[in-house]
């Protein structure tokens, strides 16, 4: 009965259009003092949480993707890829997917991805002949690759509010990166096969990809230092963030001499802004979580979900249900806030690794990120293209089903996420 009262005032707090960070705060300081706790937990939950060290990595990593975003590093890394695939069949398909996953590497933002490579690779694919949606679809799932393979603000996220290892959480995405990046290029090789309609690119001198491969060096280059350096330990993930930028910085205005001062301080701009955002949120949700926790919610969902459901695949298919249900009206990191201290309980006494967990729920946020009225990445695809949104959401349908089926190999072959950082 709590629990169906206390969804009840969130989702009606919601609806009454007032933003998530306030609608978990302010229901979260309620809860506290009807339930005679001391509202001074409130602002002890805030400074106890934004104090961490860890969330650092969040307005570095943004300054990072954003100094690179206007500095046009994405249509360099572009052109490379394509240089090289760019005649095989569905080529300039698999270029844009290869280099939305090497764009993710660097920056670990979803939004920022399908931005940087959506504003270079929409015109071409179109301009070649290829279908409108399915070019829509591979850009805004190409994005979400931004939040699966490392660096991820959402699994750090996920480390901060768990205490988990946020590397153990890097490496475990790295193999379901993978893997989702090969089913993309897959199908996409498939559609362009049956379904063709483009005219082939022909393949490219030798010359022409030597000098693209120079150009983009740099680029490969900051991606590979980034992860060298996180998954060798001389970086912890924040440090790493600070260096990216840092390199960032260097590459844009003193290698490329691409970042005008006026885009510079638009990077700044929107990356305060995204941070802001970003840390009210979790203030938010840490009032609400701490409220939760204290009225016992997740030990009795816990406890409810054992005597209910008597299998991993049952819950693990529940969970997927409640996940793509949220993502009609959460965005991401609210997702992961709100759910992640209720489910993660549950799911360890369900003898669910929390790293594999923790993967799970950054797919199925994914998931979100493409899913109508709140998914982001179709609003950053639409303003990109000035496509109707309904053209994009259909476009993703068949990425989103290779989302969902890739959930699926990871719980029939949990190694997929578990293999690299618990067995190499």
């Amino acid at each position: 009965m709590k629990l169906a009262i206390i969804l009840g005032l969130m989702f009606g707090l919601l609806l009454a259009s007032l933003p998530v960070a306030f609608s978990l705060g302010s229901l979260g300081l309620g809860l506290l003092v009807t339930g005679g706790f001391s509202p001074l937990m409130a602002p002890q939950a805030i400074l106890s949480t934004l104090d961490g060290f860890i969330l650092l990595a969040v307005p570095l990593f943004l300054l990072m993707s954003n100094i690179l975003l206007y500095g046009g590093c994405g249509k360099d890394l572009y052109s490379a890829v394509q240089a090289w695939v760019g005649h095989w069949p569905g080529g300039l398909a698999i270029a844009t997917i290869v280099s939305c996953g090497i764009f993710a590497a660097i920056s670990g933002v979803s939004v920022a991805t399908a931005a940087t490579i959506g504003v270079v690779a929409i015109p071409e694919m179109i301009e070649r002949g290829y279908n409108k949606k399915f070019v829509y679809g591979l850009l805004a799932a190409g994005g979400t690759l931004g939040i699966l393979i490392p660096p991820s603000l959402p699994m750090i996220v996920y480390g901060f509010i768990t205490e988990e290892s946020v590397i153990a959480l890097f490496l475990a995405g790295i193999g379901p990166g993978i893997f989702l990046i090969g089913l993309f290029i897959l199908f996409s090789i498939i559609y362009a096969h049956f379904f063709g309609g483009y005219t082939p690119s022909a393949p490219a001198s030798w010359q022409v990809r030597r000098q693209s491969m120079i150009k983009v060096a740099p680029t490969i280059g900051l991606a590979s230092l980034i992860l060298g350096g996180i998954y060798t330990g001389v970086f912890t993930p924040t440090e790493a963030a600070a260096v990216g930028f840092a390199l960032a910085l260097i590459l844009t205005v003193g290698i490329l001499r691409s970042l005008s001062f006026a885009n510079f301080k638009k990077a700044v701009f929107e990356a305060m802004v995204t941070t802001a955002a970003i840390l009210i949120i979790i203030a938010g949700a840490k009032i609400f979580g701490k409220a939760i926790t204290l009225y016992r919610i997740p030990q009795e969902i816990s406890m409810a979900i054992q005597l209910l459901i008597d299998s991993k695949a049952m819950f693990i298919l529940v969970v997927c249900i409640v996940l793509i249900a949220m993502g009609l009206v959460f965005e991401t990191l609210s997702m992961v806030l709100i759910m992640v201290p209720v489910l993660l309980p549950a799911a360890m006494n369900m003898g669910i690794d929390p790293i594999w967990f923790g993967i799970f729920m950054v797919i199925m946020v994914e998931c979100a990120l493409i899913t109508p009225p709140v998914g982001l990445n179709l609003y950053v695809i639409q303003s990109v293209s000035g496509a109707p949104l309904g053209d994009v959401a259909k476009g993703v349908l068949p990425f989103l089903a290779l989302m969902l089926f890739t959930v699926f190999v990871m719980y029939i072959w949990p190694d997929l996420a578990l293999y690299i950082p618990f067995k190499l």
